[in-house]
């Protein structure tokens, strides 16, 4: 550990005297050595005898006045963490609050720094839902579980809050990798036993990113950097997983950021494109249309959602897209002659103004709320208790229609039916591509057509690609379809002159 730089001149101004007295010491006591060896004139023996005598007297004080003011010093220093360790505590978990966590990491992770140290950056997976299902007391009886987990595991590690449901984890003198991942897996095997929250036991949940110094890196914000890539990986792979750093995610991460980037500049110079695929009912006759989103980039072509959205869904760029979708296909409603519908990311549906922003998107461009329906995946409303529900009640009372996409993706979709109030359900691709092979996805279809006209609902087939998947959809009951089959994206000028052929 670094020392205290005022401690640190006590000892040395200490030392500087102690280093002068010494010579005065020596000097006495080689001229009392002299004497009695008769190299000096005769001055008697009780003379050099005593002189002896008090140099060595004196050099065992200072010695023992050295000792002394060192261990006062390591007193003070300890006595001054340990009231700094005190104030700066969480006051809900007990951990080290974020800025004297980083200041106490920053004494141990610095450039030409000799002791290793693992580090675990941990994040509670699904906090919010905790939170919302019941109460924000049940979410703080979780953290306080989840740090009393990582005391009684890691009792001499350095554990602190960085944010809500965000910790960080030190163990200094350990750069073992291997084995501090199996640590982090035992952490989440522990904080996976039932515990009992708001009456009813609850297992918890984490993902966590290892990085280690001086192996990853040399200076304290570069190794949360790195750990915070890793735990972005094990986000996105599912959750609930021990990553540690590796190289190749610096490359993962510059991608991202060439494509945020670069997407900036496409709003800017206009590069984005939507296509539409047409919605037909039993007849063939096209009912709606759903807005496809491309980017015509100026080098690389023709770029498709999947390698952008989720990119830009981790920055504010999810709803300049968002908002860029909207106003295009509000100008080309009056060509299309029929409905539009649109994807909705959840990362916009969680934010309160939305749907106000969409209500005047709408407005500025004089588009009857009707002829636009939103699509959002199953997976959001199920996660949803209050402020992506708030919009989506909001935007059906504007008049906007509701459409769920990838029905049946989610799994608990029956009672998703239950609390969610909808217009249009959209049948998962894979229902429809197994419906001939799969007698047991041919009766979920049959059953969710049974419940859509109870409701009553329209429900869309999409991803159908030969006629025997229409044929045994419509004797299903679908009142929707959309595919390949019937007819593939297209961008507005072609899409005229394929109607009209």
């Amino acid at each position: 550990m670094r020392r205290n730089p005022a401690l640190s001149r006590i000892l040395d101004g200490y030392r500087s005297i102690a280093i002068v007295a010494a010579m005065v010491v020596i000097a006495i006591f080689t001229g009392s050595v002299m004497a009695l060896l008769g190299m000096m004139p005769s001055v008697g023996v009780t003379l050099p005898v005593a002189s002896l005598m008090c140099g060595v007297l004196l050099l065992g004080l200072l010695a023992g006045g050295h000792r002394m003011v060192r261990l006062r010093i390591a007193a003070a220093s300890q006595a001054s963490y340990d009231v700094l360790a005190s104030v700066h505590r969480d006051a809900l978990t007990g951990l080290a609050t974020r800025s004297f966590f980083l200041e106490t990491l920053n004494n141990e992770v610095y450039h030409g720094s000799k002791r290793a140290v693992g580090y675990l950056q941990l994040d509670m997976d699904n906090l919010k839902i905790l939170n919302d299902s019941a109460g924000h007391g049940a979410g703080d009886a979780a953290l306080v579980h989840l740090a009393a987990t990582i005391r009684e595991m890691l009792p001499d590690a350095l554990v602190g809050r960085l944010g809500g449901d965000e910790f960080g984890i030190a163990v200094f003198g350990h750069d073992n990798r291997p084995a501090l991942r199996r640590l982090g897996e035992e952490l989440l095997r522990r904080l996976e036993r039932p515990v009992g929250i708001a009456g009813r036991p609850v297992r918890l949940a984490a993902t966590i990113g290892i990085a280690l110094a001086p192996l990853d890196a040399t200076d304290v914000d570069e190794l949360i950097s790195k750990a915070d890539l890793a735990l972005y990986k094990g986000k996105r792979s599912g959750r609930n997983v021990v990553v540690p750093f590796d190289p190749d995610m610096l490359g993962d991460e510059r991608h991202r950021r060439f494509v945020e980037r670069e997407l900036r500049a496409a709003l800017l110079l206009d590069e984005l494109e939507l296509y539409y695929q047409p919605v037909f009912d039993a007849d063939r006759r096209v009912r709606s249309h759903e807005a496809l989103v491309r980017w015509r980039h100026r080098v690389r072509g023709i770029i498709s959602p999947a390698q952008f959205i989720a990119i830009a869904e981790e920055s504010d760029l999810i709803d300049k897209v968002g908002e860029w979708v909207v106003r295009r296909a509000c100008i080309d409603l009056p060509q299309l002659g029929t409905p539009v519908a649109v994807n909705v990311s959840p990362a916009q549906l969680r934010h309160a103004d939305f749907a106000p922003r969409f209500a005047a998107l709408l407005a500025q461009s004089n588009t009857d709320p009707a002829s636009i329906i939103v699509e959002i995946t199953e997976t959001v409303p199920l996660q949803a208790r209050g402020i992506e529900l708030a919009n989506v009640d909001a935007l059906r009372a504007l008049g906007v229609r509701i459409a769920i996409d990838d029905f049946g993706a989610g799994h608990a979709s029956l009672q998703y039916l239950r609390s969610f109030s909808f217009d249009v359900i959209k049948i998962d691709r894979t229902y429809v591509s197994n419906l001939g092979d799969s007698r047991i996805d041919a009766i979920i279809v049959s059953a969710i057509c049974d419940i859509a006209r109870s409701l009553p609902v329209d429900v869309v087939a999409e991803g159908i690609e030969t006629e025997e998947q229409f044929a045994l959809l419509r004797e299903a009951g679908c009142t929707r379809f959309q595919g390949f089959l019937l007819g593939r994206p297209r961008p507005l000028d072609e899409l005229h002159v394929a109607s009209a052929a």
